[in-house]
């Protein structure tokens, strides 16, 4: 994948805000709080995030089962499967 794609994905990472999460969450049948929203979105600014390493991946599921709960992390986990797949992304995520 190319470093300037990598770039905007991160890019677009940082700058999510509480309201578009909130609204994801909606979208995809997640159920989180206004509150956790906001938390999700202040780590995501606060911390180094490569969601193209498999590490930094799960350091940020460990992070957000911590924000909300296991099974929330494990949805967001299935889920980031499913769509890299669906798009033909899955080699880029090691």
């Amino acid at each position: 994948m190319s470093t300037f794609i990598k770039h905007l994905i991160t890019k677009k990472l940082k700058q999510l805000s509480p309201d578009e999460l909130l609204h994801y969450a909606h979208q995809y049948n997640f159920s989180i709080t206004r509150k956790q929203a906001q938390e999700i979105t202040a780590y995501l600014k606060q911390h180094p995030i490569e969601p193209f390493e498999p590490e930094y991946r799960a350091k940020m599921f460990k992070e957000l089962a911590r924000i909300t709960d296991k099974d929330t992390a494990n949805k967001a986990q299935t889920l980031f499967q499913k769509i890299t797949k669906s798009y033909g992304l899955e080699g880029f995520f090691k």
